[in-house]
C-alpha cells in the first residue's frame, strides 16, 4: 500500500543484480535516492556475492531477493515477497555465448536457457507487477537487450543468444505501443562492448595483452564500454525529461551497432 513517503522512496527492482552492470545499476539508483532491490540466483554462491553487495552499500537503501528468472514458480515466489509497489522495473539478467553454460550443458538446452532467462523472464515479471502500475497510473520500465539481437547481428555470437535478445527488442516495442496511453514508459537498451563479466567470457577471455589492446583499439570509440555508463543511462531514462524517447530501442554501443563487422 502506498505510504506519504512513497514519493521520496520510490522504489526500484531490477535483476541481475550481481554482474558487472547490475552493481553499477544498484549504486547509480541506491545514490540517487531510491530504495533498491536487486535479485540473485537462488545458489550459494550468487546468495554469499548479494550479501556482500548489500554490506558494501550498507549506508544506502539497499536490498537483495532470490530469483529463478525463467522459473514461473520462482517468479511468483519473488512477487509474493514484494511488500511495496515498484516503481521502476529493470529488467537486467541475462545469459551469453558462454555464460550459458553454467545454466546448461547440451546445446539444446542452452537454446532453450537463452529463450527462458533472456525473453521469457522480462515478458512474465513485467506481466506481474504491471496491474500494480496500471492501478496507481506510473511506472517505468526498461529492458537491458544487447546490440547482438536487438540492434544488428554477429555471427560469432550463437544464433539463440541473438534471438532471444531480439525478442527483447520487440517486447519493449510492443508495451511501449500497448501502454503509449498510460503513465508508464518503457524504453530498451543495447550494450555494445562492455567491460563486464560476461563480455570477458564470451570475448576477452584468452587474449593476450597486445590481443585486447589491438580489439579495443578497432572498436568505434577505441574502447570498450564502461558497465556505469550503461546505468547512468539507465538511470536517466528514468527521469521525467526522458519521457520523450518512450518506446526507444537505444543503440548504446559507441557505434558499434552500425559498424557490427569489426567484431567478425
Amino acid at each position: 500500500m502506498l505510504n506519504g513517503n512513497h514519493e521520496a522512496t520510490r522504489r526500484v527492482l531490477l535483476t541481475g543484480g550481481n554482474g558487472g552492470i547490475g552493481i553499477e545499476l544498484i549504486r547509480v539508483f541506491a545514490e540517487g535516492g531510491y530504495r533498491v532491490t536487486f535479485t540473485h540466483r537462488p545458489d550459494d554462491d550468487s546468495r554469499r556475492r548479494a550479501l556482500d553487495l548489500i554490506e558494501r552499500f550498507r549506508e544506502l537503501r539497499v536490498d537483495a531477493l532470490p530469483l529463478d528468472v525463467g522459473n514461473r514458480a520462482s517468479h511468483a515466489e519473488l512477487v509474493e515477497r514484494l511488500v511495496e509497489p515498484v516503481d521502476v522495473l529493470i529488467h537486467n539478467a541475462g545469459v551469453g555465448t558462454k555464460t550459458v553454460e553454467r545454466v546448461a550443458s547440451h546445446p539444446k538446452a542452452q537454446d532453450e536457457a537463452f529463450f527462458r532467462v533472456n525473453a521469457l523472464g522480462p515478458l512474465w515479471l513485467t506481466d506481474d507487477l504491471l496491474p500494480a502500475m496500471r492501478h496507481h497510473g506510473r511506472g517505468k520500465i526498461v529492458f537491458v537487450s544487447s546490440v547482438d539481437g536487438g540492434i544488428t547481428h554477429f555471427p560469432r555470437f550463437r544464433a539463440a543468444d541473438g534471438m532471444s535478445k531480439a525478442a527483447v527488442a520487440f517486447l519493449g516495442r510492443q508495451l511501449a505501443a500497448s501502454l503509449a496511453y498510460t503513465g508508464i514508459d518503457v524504453f530498451t537498451v543495447c550494450p555494445g562492448a562492455t567491460d563486464t563479466p560476461m563480455f570477458q567470457a564470451s570475448t576477452l577471455r584468452g587474449l593476450t595483452a597486445e590481443q585486447r589492446q589491438a580489439l579495443e583499439s578497432s572498436l568505434p570509440g577505441g574502447r570498450l564500454i564502461e558497465a556505469r555508463e550503461i546505468a547512468d543511462l539507465c538511470f536517466y531514462l528514468c527521469r521525467d525529461e526522458a519521457r520523450i524517447l518512450r518506446g526507444a530501442v537505444i543503440d548504446a554501443s559507441l557505434g558499434l551497432g552500425v559498424c557490427p563487422t569489426v567484431l567478425s
